[in-house]
C-alpha cells in the first residue's frame, strides 16, 4: 500500500512498567497528538505496553500486521528491563546486530562523556560495552539520530522507535515525521465542528448521528455529555471529516437539534 494521505495511520506504541504502575506519568500521548495535528495529521491508535518481552513481542507482531506508521517510545536502553528493541527483532522473525553507524555514534558520546570527566573513552571497558548494546537493533534497521546525547534511535518497516526521555523522544519523531512523512503533512483535508446542546439526552440524539454516517461516509459524528457539575447538563455534539461533507452535515445536525426541541451555543 502506498504512502498516501488517504490510506495511512498513525500509532503510538508507549512502553515501561513505570507507566502502567502509575511510577511516572505519560507525557507521550499529548505531544504527539499536537504534533501530528501540526502537520494536518491524527492519531489513530495508543497502546501502553509493560517490559514484559512476550507481550511485547505480541504488540509489534500487531503492529506490524496493521501496515500503520507506528511511534514507539522507551524501552531502548541497556539494562535488563529494557526489552524493546530484542521484542521488536523477534517480531520480525530478525536478528539483532549491532549498527555501525551507532556504534561510531556512541563511541563518540563515550569520549564526550571521558572528555568531561565521567567514565572512560575505552570501547572494551564493560561500562562502553554496556552502551554498545543501545546501538544493536533488529538486522535492516536504520538509526534516528538523536540530538541530545547522539545515543541514536531506529526506524524499520514504517516503526520508529525512541527512548521514553521526552527530552530525546520528541525531537527525534519531529525528524521522521518531516523527512520520512513529509508528502503526508497536510495532505488529507479536514474540519471540525460542534456545538454545546443543552434538553436533549445522548439517546435522542443517536438517530441524527447514525444518519449523518449513513448519509455522508466521509464524516464522523462525536458526542460528548458532561453530568452538569456546576452547571446544566449539556452535550458537545459535533462532527469532523471532509470539509464540505462535514459543514453538510454539521448543518443538518443543527437542525435536528432543534427540531427535537433542545438549543445549543457555539
Amino acid at each position: 500500500m502506498s504512502a498516501t494521505p488517504a490510506n495511512r495511520r498513525f500509532g503510538l506504541i508507549i512502553v515501561g512498567d513505570e507507566i502502567l504502575s502509575g511510577r511516572r506519568q505519560d507525557q507521550h500521548f499529548a505531544k504527539v497528538v499536537q504534533m501530528l495535528a501540526a502537520r494536518g495529521l491524527s492519531l489513530s491508535w495508543c497502546w501502553i505496553v509493560g517490559d514484559d518481552f512476550d507481550d511485547l513481542v505480541a504488540t509489534y507482531r500487531r503492529s506490524l500486521a496493521s501496515g500503520d506508521i507506528v511511534f514507539s517510545c522507551g524501552g531502548i536502553g541497556a539494562t535488563p528491563d529494557d526489552r524493546t528493541r530484542q521484542a521488536m527483532a523477534a517480531a520480525l522473525d530478525a536478528p539483532v546486530v549491532l549498527h555501525p553507524q551507532a556504534r561510531e555514534l556512541i563511541t563518540e558520546h563515550a569520549a564526550a562523556m571521558a572528555a568531561a570527566g565521567r567514565g572512560t573513552a575505552d570501547m572494551n571497558s564493560a561500562e562502553n560495552e554496556r552502551r554498545l548494546q543501545m546501538g544493536e537493533f533488529p538486522a535492516g534497521a536504520e538509526i534516528v539520530a538523536n540530538p541530545y546525547n547522539r545515543i541514536p534511535g531506529f526506524w524499520i518497516r514504517d516503526h520508529t522507535f525512541t527512548p521514553g526521555f521526552p527530552v530525546m523522544a520528541w525531537p527525534m519523531i519531529e525528524q521522521v515525521l518531516d523527512s520520512r512523512y513529509v508528502a503526508l503533512h497536510h495532505g488529507r483535508p479536514h474540519a471540525e465542528h460542534s456545538v454545546v446542546v443543552f434538553r436533549l439526552s445522548e439517546s435522542q440524539v443517536i438517530p441524527a448521528m447514525q444518519t449523518i454516517e449513513t448519509r455522508w461516509p466521509s464524516v464522523r459524528s462525536f458526542s460528548l455529555p458532561s453530568v452538569g457539575t456546576g452547571g446544566k447538563p449539556s452535550i458537545e455534539l459535533g462532527v469532523k471529516g471532509e470539509p464540505v461533507a462535514a459543514a453538510e452535515a454539521f448543518a443538518y445536525l443543527r437542525d435536528e437539534v432543534m427540531r427535537l426541541g433542545g438549543s445549543y451555543s457555539a
